[in-house]
């Protein structure tokens, strides 16, 4: 899938080092997600609020889509199959998989694992898209691992037996990091020949059939009770929840992935979990603790030298 060619008229050059910047800031807006989701979870399940999400999302995306309609007669088999990995694998089955996964084992065991995404992205980005990493990356790696550690857990351990770690919910939560480290990667390959407003458009239309297929299968009574203040407040925050932590934060999010290895890209993917630690401050009243103080100086200092170290120019191949 590595094997991208383009003429010289073709390419374009982009600073590398503000598009690794713009992963990050697209990646900490999926953290105010919860101011959001709160009120919206009275009265609706998950899957019913991101069936409805991804409609407003079809509505903004759909008129940029037809914008760059001609880019579809490009789509060959494998990125077809990219684009499924993104929009089925990443925006739908991952969600459900942790979910299931919360639900239903250890939640730190499960959180833990799911912070192996980078792992699963640096190897895949290694195999598909034949990226090569930097000198002294692997220390940056688990200096921001460490810190990521830290922000959800402290100095605590975060289980008490190893059989925590054995269980179909420990699989699901590893499926989950393994599809959304593959998202990340297919999203870089796909940006290697596809506009990045394009393949965040197919990102969003391409996941509604699933999810109405999902929502249907639920088969959960759609009630929203309160009347006509709650029922505007719903509204208003179902648009704000499509708008910034959906729409806006994945524009920014391809258009720094176009050109940011994906190895970088997911390691700058961990701004999301900082975001969450200082709305639960700023917001929500809670203390923010000194191990959480440390880890966010560690992620961010590992962002800072991984950024600092790749190559100003990067060709891409412009569709």
């Amino acid at each position: 899938m590595s094997n991208v060619t383009a003429t010289s008229s073709e390419v374009r050059t982009a600073p590398l080092r503000s598009g690794f910047w713009l992963v990050v800031l697209g990646a900490a807006l999926w953290g105010v997600d919860p101011l959001f989701r709160i009120i919206l979870l009275r009265s609706l399940t998950s899957s019913q609020i991101v069936l409805l999400e991804h409609v407003v999302l079809f509505l903004a995306a759909a008129p940029v889509l037809w914008r760059h309609r001609a880019e579809l007669k490009g789509i060959r088999l494998r990125q077809a199959g990219a684009l499924l990995v993104v929009s089925w694998g990443g925006s739908a089955v991952a969600t459900i998989l942790f979910t299931m996964a919360l639900s239903s084992g250890d939640l730190n065991a499960v959180l833990l694992l799911q912070k192996l995404q980078p792992l699963f992205a640096i190897g895949l980005a290694a195999l598909i898209l034949k990226e090569r990493l930097p000198k002294n990356f692997g220390p940056l790696i688990l200096v921001a691992l460490a810190g990521t550690y830290l922000l959800t857990f402290g100095w605590s351990i975060p289980f008490g037996h190893v059989n925590s770690f054995i269980g179909v919910s420990s699989l699901m939560a590893l499926g989950a990091a393994a599809l959304w480290g593959g998202s990340t990667v297919m999203g870089r390959y796909l940006l290697g020949s596809m506009k990045y407003e394009t393949v965040t458009s197919l990102r969003f239309i391409m996941a509604l059939p699933l999810l109405f297929v999902i929502t249907s299968l639920e088969n959960a009574p759609w009630q929203i009770h309160g009347g006509l203040g709650t029922s505007a407040a719903i509204a208003i925050n179902l648009l704000l929840q499509a708008l910034l932590p959906g729409l806006l934060s994945m524009l920014l999010y391809y258009k720094g992935l176009s050109t940011t290895k994906a190895s970088f890209a997911t390691l700058a993917e961990l701004s999301f979990p900082m975001t969450g630690i200082v709305l639960n401050w700023m917001v929500f009243g809670q203390l923010v603790t000194l191990p959480q103080i440390i880890g966010f100086a560690l992620i961010w200092t590992a962002l800072f030298f991984i950024s600092s170290q790749q190559p100003k120019p990067q060709i891409l191949p412009q569709a």
